[in-house]
């Protein structure tokens, strides 16, 4: 279709009958998000609210199959858990730009890096983790907000340095795959934990990075366990996978956005929630 047709159908989103909107939204869709940008500048160029309206939902509705297509395509791969997070930040922000991310998480790599050695031993690893993670870098457990959704998306984590036991534990464990230290999720219910398991099995002992990367002992999450009055269950001291922390994180946003009262958000995060189920 020709810039001119297109700007032709785009004129008629404003038409005041729905079926009429409908077809021509139903189009406009069929044609991808290669027609965004053409949306974004009629959308600048109008100061009609029902059409900047209807532009906003054809947009959104484009950037939301992008979104599962793209995790569609994550959990069939090698499910790099960076990428995950990037993947549902872009729902809330879908110009996201992901080599912004990527850049510091190598910085930080990098810092932890030059501080470790062959002689060190897992706690000696995870006390140089730590200082450089908490410290030098600065992030910490956003207790004052603990469940606002800023919290969940990966590209606030690393501007604000705040996030929640999930975002934190995700920054944590992208800097250990990449400098090969075993450290995995455990999903404890009510809390995400991180284990340090030389062979993914033979848990060594916990950390919780929403506590500065405090180290604990399997006793302390059996007393967790009976406060919150739950059956204690294999899965709730051993490593998960990448899919099972993105899948947690997307819970938490379902949970969080209820809440809140944002029906619509909750009901396409449980669309997510499905893809990776």
């Amino acid at each position: 279709m020709s810039n001119s047709e297109l700007q032709a159908l785009i004129s008629l989103l404003d038409d005041p009958d729905d079926k009429i909107f409908d077809e021509i939204r139903g189009k406009l869709i069929s044609f991808g998000d290669s027609v965004i940008p053409h949306l974004e500048s009629a959308w600048e160029n109008s100061f009609d609210h029902l059409l900047q309206n209807r532009i906003e939902d054809i947009i959104h509705h484009l950037q939301f199959e992008t979104i599962k297509v793209e995790l569609t395509s994550w959990k069939n791969s090698e499910k790099d858990l960076i990428d995950g997070a990037i993947i549902i930040a872009k729902y809330q922000y879908p110009d996201l730009e992901t080599g912004t991310i990527n850049n510091y998480i190598k910085q930080l790599t990098q810092d932890v890096w030059i501080e470790l050695n062959d002689n060190l031993t897992a706690l000696e690893k995870v006390k140089v983790l730590n200082r450089i993670i908490f410290e030098a870098h600065g992030f910490y457990g956003n207790t004052k907000n603990i469940n606002s959704p800023k919290n969940s998306y990966i590209n606030n984590v690393v501007e604000t340095k705040k996030g929640n036991p999930i975002t934190l534990g995700i920054v944590y464990l992208a800097v250990c795959e990449k400098l090969n230290i075993p450290m995995y999720g455990v999903d404890v219910p009510a809390h995400f934990i991180l284990s340090y398991a030389e062979d993914s099995k033979d848990v060594l002992f916990y950390l919780n990075v929403f506590n500065k990367g405090s180290v604990f002992s399997k006793h302390d999450i059996d007393k967790f366990l009976e406060q919150l009055k739950t059956e204690s269950k294999d899965e709730y001291y051993v490593p998960c996978s990448n899919l099972t922390i993105i899948r947690r994180l997307v819970q938490h946003l379902i949970y969080t956005y209820d809440n809140l009262g944002y029906l619509d958000k909750k009901e396409e995060l449980q669309e997510l929630y499905r893809i990776l189920s």
